[in-house]
């Protein structure tokens, strides 16, 4: 029977340990999993506050302690001065974390009443009393910042020595050095905590001002892209019809010409997305030179000069697109010029009617300073360039841009916007 008993214990025991080291076992898991948290989301952890500064009123327990003990001499006075000292704390570390209250007047009152508060209470009481000046410092450390802040800690310092040694003799150089260490201390990591959350919020309002912009720049090169692109199937499609009936043959080149610009504009699109669209400026040649002539405007292209970079031409491109596509679709032009003058320095582009732009009184001309012509301005005026678009002095419409030759490292911000 005893050793049954033994047995039975043994058994309870070992039961008992294997139920603290699951315990154990839990809460390392426990411990590694905050670990793991800290470590791998830093931003979940909020901003500092004033209770963050509310611990270190326990240095004043030992005050507080003589108060308890009788050791004290008059006491009520003693803790009258205690409470206000707690409260005018509280009040100023809680109004240091918020800028407009840090610098108001009424902050720098109540670190005034608690200047005054302390040095009654360090010279009537000495002792543990001494130990509100690192509290002050405290204070004065989270409140004050900039080029004050150093003769600030220094003569605060000094008071304290001052009053600390005619009280406790040469006891008052670790008060003064505590006085001091507190309020540059307390500076210095409530100024770097600032500093980090600014950054990040700057950060944060980068990222949002890239994603605009981005957003503006995708949207433009999608309306280019698909305004153009819209337009000459459009066309097509009104040539395919009305040669169907009489020329099919002619119809059907009209469609396979249909077939290619969707092709094409298919691919377009997917290197749009991707943000590694780049333009050719004889390619956009040989389309506007095919979509006017399915409208019936006769196209006149003339190049000079020598060979352009390859950002110049893609902006160039742009703007040969934009005109032709206006020109497609608002001028009723029997002839339509296209002309690219380049030299050393400088290279222009001029697309010139002889359609209704010219008219006081056309309906369209409103329409020709939309989204596409706005947004060739900002881009050429970011590669140093101009654009101007406006009524023909010989009647029509025309489009001039002009870009310096160099244009290549300038333009490159642009195709952001």
């Amino acid at each position: 029977m005893p050793q049954k008993k033994r047995t039975r214990q043994s058994r309870e025991d070992v039961g008992a340990m294997d139920t603290w080291r699951a315990g154990r076992d839990e809460q390392k898991r426990g411990r590694r999993s905050r670990r793991g948290i800290w470590r791998c989301a830093p931003e979940e952890v909020g901003p500092p506050n004033g209770f963050a500064m509310l611990p270190w009123l326990l240095m004043g327990m030992g005050a507080f302690s003589n108060l308890v003990q009788g050791k004290t001499a008059n006491p009520w006075i003693g803790g009258i001065g205690l409470l206000t000292f707690n409260s005018l704390y509280i009040s100023v570390v809680f109004r240091a974390f918020v800028k407009e209250k840090r610098e108001a007047r009424s902050t720098r009152r109540l670190l005034i009443a608690m200047l005054a508060v302390t040095c009654a209470l360090a010279i009537g009481y000495g002792g543990s009393w001494l130990l509100f000046f690192p509290l002050l410092g405290l204070a004065v450390g989270s409140v004050v910042r900039g080029h004050r802040l150093g003769p600030t800690g220094l003569g605060l310092s000094a008071l304290a020595g001052v009053i600390a040694g005619f009280r406790d003799g040469w006891g008052a150089v670790n008060v003064a050095y505590g006085t001091f260490l507190s309020t540059m201390v307390t500076a210095a990591i409530l100024s770097l905590s600032e500093a980090v959350r600014e950054l990040r919020a700057a950060r944060e309002e980068l990222a949002r001002t890239a994603v605009e912009k981005e957003r503006l720049r995708f949207s433009r090169d999608l309306h280019d892209l698909l305004g153009h692109t819209l337009s000459v199937i459009v066309v097509k499609s009104e040539a395919a019809r009305r040669l169907a009936p009489r020329d099919m043959d002619a119809a059907l080149a009209q469609i396979t010409d249909i077939e290619s610009v969707g092709r094409q504009a298919l691919t377009e699109i997917r290197e749009a997305v991707t943000g590694y669209r780049e333009g050719s400026l004889a390619a956009e040649l040989d389309r506007a030179r095919s979509a006017l002539t399915a409208v019936g405007i006769e196209p006149v292209i003339r190049r000079s000069g020598p060979p352009l970079e390859p950002q110049t031409a893609a902006l160039l491109g742009w703007v040969v697109r934009e005109a032709v596509t206006n020109a497609v679709r608002h001028s009723e032009a029997a002839h339509c010029e296209i002309t690219l003058e380049a030299t050393q320095e400088r290279v222009r582009l001029t697309v010139t009617d002889d359609g209704l732009g010219g008219s006081p009184a056309d309906d369209a001309l409103p329409s020709l300073g939309g989204t596409g012509l706005k947004g060739l301005t900002e881009r050429l005026s970011a590669a140093g360039g101009s654009l101007e678009a406006g009524p023909s002095p010989k009647g029509g419409f025309r489009v001039r841009a002009e870009l310096p030759v160099d244009a290549t490292q300038k333009a490159e911000p642009a195709h952001c916007d």
